[in-house]
């Protein structure tokens, strides 16, 4: 029998923004997230030595991004996106994310803030992240400035474009030390409204509704980004059609038992293990999609994603 749903969890679900598609538009869906991070702002966040905002190359033009360091030695770097079904989430929405990851995994963690649809649609989330990941690693004395410990990471959409990172960088002979992917996107095919589709993963159905993430909401993440469903089909949108994985950073894929993309991560772990990449999968029972940005409230979501850090932080240790 999986762990039932973390009690204290399910006193937030009712708390939390992007439930209901039918009322949402791009505006409201990031209004709303930032609301939440606004929220907690009389919590000091947790503490790194410096943060400063920089600017990185995009795939058209200059973007904002925003460097956390936690100390003056050389480190890894490691690329983060933030999730937000593309759609709706900024540096700001998942800054205590990116402070969490630089604390427990020594890092420096540069946070990217990719041009977002309806505004600019697909490829331009995935072109942006891949030149700026490149950008990064090109300029690597001004971050951790160690070349054999490389990372990206990211959640939810962010984990999407982290895992088209990891591929894309296996092309153009970037070598990764490891990949953090945090319940990602991984197989959009169908966008979230196709039965046959749907039925390849049962969580689609079994967590449809009622656990914060809901496929409907999904589905409308997807009529956002893409301007045509056959580019669903695309590994950049849906890694797990790649061609072939073998090759790619070691990888910690984390998933949430009540999440509806809970076992496209899990065939994106087992794909990962299949073609040869050395892969930790959690499973995250008890827990909903975004529990990563629940850690204040939930001591079960706090642990578990610290595993999951700390698992990243060991692979990033032993380079490449």
């Amino acid at each position: 029998m999986p762990a039932p749903l973390d009690p204290v969890i399910a006193q937030i679900i009712p708390l939390l923004p992007l439930r209901d598609p039918t009322a949402m538009t791009p505006q409201s869906a990031r209004d709303s997230l930032r609301a939440l991070a606004d929220s907690r702002a009389a919590v000091p966040p947790p503490p790194v030595n410096t943060v400063r905002d920089i600017k990185v190359k995009g795939g058209a033009g200059a973007l904002g991004a925003r460097v956390y360091r936690v100390g003056s030695n050389p480190a890894p770097t490691v690329v983060f996106f933030h999730g937000g079904g593309w759609v709706a989430g900024d540096l700001e929405t998942h800054d205590r994310q990116a402070r969490n990851l630089a604390i427990e995994t020594g890092a420096v963690v540069v946070s990217v803030d990719y041009r977002r649809p309806p505004e600019t649609r697909f490829p331009g989330a995935y072109t942006d992240a891949f030149a700026a990941a490149t950008d990064i690693f090109n300029r690597l004395a001004e971050f951790g400035g160690d070349a054999k410990r490389l990372g990206v990471a990211g959640d939810s959409a962010g984990g999407n474009l982290a895992a088209a990172i990891g591929i894309a960088s296996r092309d153009a002979g970037i070598s990764l030390a490891a990949q953090l992917l945090v319940y990602p996107v991984t197989d959009v095919v169908g966008l979230y409204a196709d039965a046959r589709e749907n039925a390849r993963f049962p969580s689609r159905a079994e967590n449809a509704d009622g656990y914060f993430l809901t496929r409907a909401t999904m589905e409308w993440f997807c009529g956002h980004y893409l301007a045509d469903p056959d580019q669903a089909a695309d590994w950049r949108v849906s890694p797990l059609r790649a061609p072939t994985l073998a090759g790619v950073a070691p990888a910690i894929v984390t998933t949430a038992w009540f999440d509806p993309l809970r076992d496209e991560g899990a065939a994106y772990a087992r794909a990962l293990e299949a073609a040869g990449v050395r892969v930790k999968h959690h499973e995250g029972p008890g827990l909903i999609h975004g529990y990563f940005g629940l850690g204040d409230a939930s001591e079960v979501a706090r642990a578990e994603a610290q595993r999951a850090r700390a698992d990243f932080k060991a692979l990033l240790a032993r380079g490449v």
